[in-house]
């Protein structure tokens, strides 16, 4: 049986179970009572896992949730098409799909043979996890021109093999590789 966690125990980034459904939490809050016999409540803002949707929700403290049969696959990028985006599991060699609200702008990322992370719910793909850092070449940008820089910190636009539009510093050139931060879509360095 899956261990219990009570709603005070919820913490920010952790993963419980609620009517069938995973959630993450962003942010918790408890109110403590101000009469005597009043309750504890905890004030969950959360992330439904499979539709990404965000809310609210006030539990009382001893509310109980269940551990998702949430796990962290392996898997590397194939191709997208009209049903949706392949991956390849690393532990079982299946193909995994996902649909287009599931992968969300992780496209932006993602190149043939890119290793990631797969979220699997009861044994079936809902999401994925992206690596913190990603190297992509750079297919075009303006050549620097000499004068540019005398601000010391001005960029230009680059586009990405992915087709993704970054700004990267005046020195990179088309066809270097750059390393660029998944989060954000920030220029991190070069590769």
């Amino acid at each position: 049986m899956p261990a219990l966690v009570e709603a005070i125990h919820v913490k920010r980034k952790m993963v419980f179970e609620f009517e069938s459904v995973p959630y993450a939490c962003l942010d918790s809050d408890i109110s403590s009572p101000t009469a005597r016999g009043g309750q504890t409540l905890v004030r969950l803002k959360m992330r439904n896992l499979l539709t990404s949707a965000v809310f609210e929700k006030t539990f009382k403290a001893s509310d109980k949730f269940k551990e998702p049969d949430l796990v962290l696959v392996p898997a590397s990028y194939l191709y997208s098409d009209g049903d949706g985006s392949h991956f390849l599991d690393q532990e079982s060699f299946e193909t995994l799909t996902l649909t287009p609200e599931m992968v969300g702008a992780a496209l932006d990322w993602l190149t043939e043979g890119a290793m990631l992370q797969l979220h699997k719910f009861n044994g079936n793909p809902i999401g994925l996890q992206l690596p913190i850092f990603v190297e992509l070449e750079v297919t075009y940008t303006e050549p620097a021109v000499k004068g540019d820089s005398s601000s010391g910190s001005v960029t230009k636009a680059a586009t990405l093999e992915t087709g993704r539009e970054i700004r990267v510093p005046l020195f990179i050139k088309a066809g270097e590789k750059v390393k660029v931060t998944t989060e954000t879509g920030e220029f991190a360095g070069r590769a």
